[in-house]
């Protein structure tokens, strides 16, 4: 039984606990567009710091950024609202923070003022060199402590030219409580693979008091109830602990494909056997979705630039630099700006609704999967991000008649996607018609037209599904120059967060290449299922890749079939049409659920035996009829061995198989017989 209620009830109790015990100075999410009320930029750098529509210190959406340009040598402050330490020794400064670095040193830290910030006084500080991020949580103590009107400040020493930016957020300083747990994160994605998903929470100790054990409570939708345990673990004060559900017990999420969302709730009951003094920070829920299945990120980069704009010249070397080095890990598309000085000649409408949408005021701007980092993509952010896993898959093509261009696109989702926006952006490889005043004689991936719109298509897509736009259009009426010199970008993004999903770009001067059709399950046996596909409407695959519950299959199969056996009764089902080398259609994808299906043996045709069971260095199979062949599958359904018999009997050699169940399909003149095996 669920106790949501009960959980939004003593949530809101804690909350309010949380107002009357514990003391917090400052905390700051950065959750607005602009600075904090009250938060200020002395000494170097007034022009180096802004709120980001970014995370990658490791909150959410918005964070403090500090930008390289304009570049300054020295110490640049964020400087807080004041607070009073009327009576207070010493504090806990906690914050989120990233570094992209380009080279050489540079250092952060925490200062103190109680003369309005003529004097200043460091608590922490720290030298770093290398790119990454980390939690910062330390106490400090200066001379202002237990003044009434003091000054925090986050300060940067040194050439800023050394990063390319720095990421800051979910500042904290506040009063350290004796005995405190406070649990952090739930660290499960907030989009999870089909299947089993270990629930996985970090807390952090808070307090003063060294943590020996605490109660914890875990719920998930779809169990009958909570589980509560007793986690011994050793926390030194403000030490954090991740804390992995396995580790409580053998239950996890059995997340199956749907279309609503699963509701996780954790909850801190006790901390070394007695309630801790802030019941505040002691609960968290997160929805997660389930996904059908997943597919290769490729990052959307979007640009704006000028061929008037003299900062832009670096910035376009880097990323020219870094696309190179980088190919089929990118969609690209530049926006050339009609400023500064006189702007760019190749300036559209399409790419100011972009400029808007973006909130872009300055070039040059660099926005990769819809997040604005100003500064050129730095590989490690281009590494990092492909790395994650996207749950939209994208394939188009397109063709070239005179001036018209042709596209066919296919966006397809392992999610359920509502009202996004599909965007088809026609680009010209490399101009020189608007060569400006600063200096470059050519510039790559300019945007030319947005098709239908620059607001994008509106589109939904139901799991495993694809949704498909084409369009025709002239480009005589663009700025293009070479109509053999076209690329067409493609990404889904959703515009109310800027989140992109996937990007891709089309394949050049060619057919479109279609998905499969007509995915069904055309039989279903005792263990055994197959499943069954139609060649796509147009074209001529190559072959097919089959995934079957996240495992690939097959990666070339001419068939358009596959056999599976398991005992599990929903099954998900993915092909892909391949269409020579790298090019490849879309997915399709669907779960298939059959209750009925178990493992039970069947034995209605024939009579078979096969012993021992469990087994260790060989099985024996024995029957009244003629035993053709014995094709064996694994538990994932991957055919492990197949023996040619032609006999009544057969001894199979198992001592090379790994422990686990196996399903023994024995083909008799009389039919098949599946048999369960325990290789142990």
């Amino acid at each position: 039984m669920k106790k949501t209620l009960l959980f939004a009830l003593a949530l809101l109790l804690s909350m309010t606990m949380f107002a009357q015990t514990r003391t917090v100075f400052i905390q700051e999410s950065f959750d607005s567009d602009d600075l904090p009320e009250g938060w200020s930029i002395q000494g170097m750098g007034t022009s180096s710091w802004y709120v980001s529509a970014s995370n990658y210190a490791g909150g959410t959406p918005n964070e403090l950024f500090l930008y390289y340009n304009p570049s300054f040598d020295g110490i640049s402050r964020i400087v807080m609202t004041p607070v009073d330490l009327t009576g207070v020794n010493g504090v806990i400064v906690s914050f989120k923070h990233y570094l992209d670095n380009y080279s050489g040193a540079s250092k952060i830290g925490i200062a103190t003022s109680s003369d309005g910030g003529n004097t200043w006084n460091t608590g922490w500080e720290q030298t770093y060199d290398m790119s990454g991020g980390a939690t910062i949580n330390k106490s400090i103590s200066t001379p202002d402590m237990g003044k009434n009107n003091v000054l925090f400040c986050l300060f940067y020493e040194g050439n800023s030219y050394n990063v390319n930016g720095w990421s800051f957020d979910d500042f904290e300083i506040f009063l350290q409580e004796d005995l405190d747990l406070k649990l952090l994160s739930i660290d499960i994605p907030e989009i999870i693979p089909t299947g089993e998903t270990e629930i996985v929470f970090t807390v952090q100790n808070t307090g003063k008091t060294t943590v020996n054990n605490f109660d914890v409570t875990v719920d998930v939708t779809g169990w009958e109830e909570p589980v509560s345990a007793t986690i011994n673990q050793t926390i030194e004060s403000l030490a954090t602990k991740q804390i992995a559900f396995s580790y409580i017990s053998d239950a996890l999420i059995q997340a199956l494909p749907q279309d609503t969302y699963y509701n996780i709730e954790v909850e801190i009951e006790k901390v070394n056997g007695e309630v801790d003094d802030n019941a505040g920070n002691n609960a968290m829920s997160k929805d997660v979705f389930a996904a059908w299945g997943s597919t290769q990120r490729i990052t959307m980069i979007e640009h704006f630039t000028s061929s008037t704009c003299g900062p832009c010249v670096s910035v376009n070397y880097t990323m020219n630099q870094i696309t190179t080095n980088n190919p089929g890990k990118f969609t690209y598309t530049k926006y050339q700006m009609n400023w500064p000085g006189n702007g760019d000649a190749y300036y559209t409408q399409d790419g100011e609704t972009r400029r808007v949408y973006y909130s872009c005021d300055a070039v040059p701007t660099v926005i990769f999967n819809g997040e604005q980092i100003n500064a050129s993509l730095a590989q490690s952010l281009l590494e990092m991000e492909n790395n994650n896993p996207a749950y939209a898959n994208i394939s188009g093509a397109f063709k070239v008649e005179g001036n018209t261009i042709n596209i066919t696109a296919d966006f397809m989702s392992y999610i359920k996607l509502e009202n996004v926006a599909a965007f088809v952006s026609v680009n010209e490889k490399e101009t020189t018609g608007n060569v400006g005043s600063n200096g470059e004689t050519s510039f790559n991936h300019v945007m030319m037209k947005l098709l239908d719109s620059a607001d994008g298509n509106t589109i939904s897509i139901e799991p495993g599904n694809y949704q498909r736009l084409e369009f025709s259009f002239d480009m005589s009426s663009t700025h293009v120059e070479d109509m053999n010199d076209l690329e067409v970008a493609l990404w889904l993004q959703d515009l109310s967060n800027k989140q992109v999903f996937n990007s891709k770009f089309a394949y050049e001067y060619t057919d479109h290449y279609y998905p499969v059709q007509n995915l069904v399950e055309t039989t279903t046996g005792p263990g055994a299922r197959t499943f069954s596909w139609s060649a796509p409407e147009q074209g001529t695959p190559t072959g097919y890749k089959v995934y079957v519950d996240g495992v690939m299959l097959e990666s070339n199969t001419q068939e358009t079939s596959i056999s599976y056996y398991t005992n599990k009764p929903i099954v998900l089902v993915e092909v892909i049409a391949l269409y020579g080398v790298g090019k490849t259609s879309v997915s399709v994808v669907k779960c298939f659920n059959s209750n009925n299906v178990n493992i039970a043996e069947n034995e209605a045709t024939a009579e078979i035996s096969i012993y021992p069971n469990p087994a260790k260095d060989f099985v024996k199979i024995s029957g009244n009829d003629n035993i053709n062949s014995v094709k064996v599958y694994n538990c994932l359904g991957m055919m492990v061995e197949e023996i040619e018999v032609n006999a009544n009997e057969a001894e199979i050699n198992i001592s090379d198989y790994n422990t686990g169940i196996y399903f023994f399909n024995v083909m008799t003149e009389n039919g098949n017989v599946i048999k369960k095996v325990v290789i142990k």
